[in-house]
């Protein structure tokens, strides 16, 4: 196990959370036994990804969809008390009259950069895009060569194919080491690595199932929900694809499905996935209903996080405290995250608009918010020096 890159947190924690109708943020006491809610930001805006920086802890970036206005970021320097809307937020390349071009529709993931890149962010697109700025999120271009190269192009698809609501890209990941070895993932269109900071991209799906009766060659046919690197041990990434659950350890370009060991009963499909800050055979997931109509919920209407502590060779249920029966919701693939406490806190942002909590890595559960909009994402933050 490589040394800890993450920090041990500790006192008050701030959410921020991304609803289908505006933006919020929940505040902790020092303990995390309380919490207050904010007033709505941008009310009846569409808010996919709200970020904080965890360079100079005060800078935040909020991706936002504003209706007939279109797809925005809003930026704020201090820590979310007043916001501006950027000059230039992500947009593709334009294109001659005579082709055809894409539009961003939205901006759905939201990234900083490298520790050694104070003001640069990625942002990942619906449809697929991937863009960097350097000014702090200020100002956006296009990154790397993928948007418009035709191989990349191909393996995005369509865009009405992919998730209900748009293809995206996401799951940005900078290697702590090394700021030119990066990660992205598409759905669809698999998962894929730069080691010389996106001059090149190479595929990574080696072993990811798809769906049955697809080619998995064909890299379209890749759905990764999202895709996390361990902070404590770089080298080791998991993932929650369509398909089930993975672990890759590098230099290994195979992922193993280690969902095969979660309950039969309940499968290995879901959209979110947490790995824990201090020990990298510690990661949760929070499984949905897979039938085959996909009814997105949580599994006979019984929430629970699963829990693997030995790199997914088992799992345990953590239900302690969740409604049952009759919860029929789910958890988006933003919207759940963790503290880097010692003893971490989970957080999950609902479908039905709740916040839940465990201040015990999962042991407990407590709704510390209710009667929210549709949550989309949440983050959790520590500002200030």
């Amino acid at each position: 196990m490589k040394a800890s890159h993450a920090p041990v947190s500790r006192g008050a924690v701030t959410l921020l959370i991304g609803t289908r109708k505006g933006a919020f943020t929940l505040k902790s006491d020092q303990a995390r036994r309380t919490w207050k809610v904010s007033p709505p930001m941008f009310l009846g805006h569409i808010i996919h990804h709200v970020v904080a920086d965890p360079r100079d802890r005060r800078t935040v970036l909020m991706a936002a969809s504003t209706g007939h206005l279109g797809p925005t970021i809003f930026r704020s320097t201090n820590a979310g008390k007043s916001w501006t809307e950027v000059p230039a937020p992500p947009a593709f390349a334009k294109v001659p009259e005579s082709e055809k071009g894409r539009a961003v529709n939205h901006t759905f993931w939201l990234t900083p950069c490298h520790a050694n890149e104070p003001n640069a962010w990625y942002a990942g697109t619906s449809p697929q895009g991937l863009f960097r700025s350097d000014d702090g999120g200020a100002t956006w271009k296009p990154f790397s060569y993928i948007n418009d190269d035709p191989q990349y192009r191909e393996w995005m698809g369509s865009v009405q194919d992919g998730t209900p609501d748009g293809p995206k890209l996401h799951s940005i990941i900078v290697d702590p080491r090394d700021p030119r070895h990066l990660y992205f993932a598409m759905s669809g269109g698999g998962v894929h690595e730069s080691v010389d900071g996106g001059k090149t991209f190479s595929t990574l799906v080696k072993g990811l199932d798809v769906v049955e009766g697809f080619d998995p060659t064909t890299v379209t046919f890749h759905d990764p929900h999202c895709v996390r690197l361990s902070p404590s041990n770089p080298d080791r990434l998991y993932q929650q694809n369509h398909c089930g659950i993975y672990r890759l350890d590098r230099p290994s370009n195979t992922w193993v499905r280690i969902g095969k060991n979660m309950p039969k009963k309940v499968g290995d499909v879901g959209f979110p996935m947490v790995v824990h800050p201090h020990n990298a055979d510690t990661a949760w997931v929070f499984p949905m209903d897979a039938a085959t109509v996909w009814p997105r919920v949580s599994p006979d209407g019984k929430p629970a996080a699963y829990v693997t502590k030995n790199a997914g060779k088992s799992w345990t249920r953590q239900d302690k405290g969740f409604p049952r029966p009759n919860a029929w919701w789910t958890v988006k693939r933003q919207a759940m995250t963790n503290d880097r406490h010692e003893a971490v806190g989970l957080y999950v942002g609902t479908t039905q608009g709740e916040i839940w909590a465990s201040r015990n890595e999962g042991t407990t559960w407590t709704c510390i918010a209710r009667h929210l909009p549709e949550i989309y994402s949440v983050e959790a933050a520590t500002f200030g020096r």
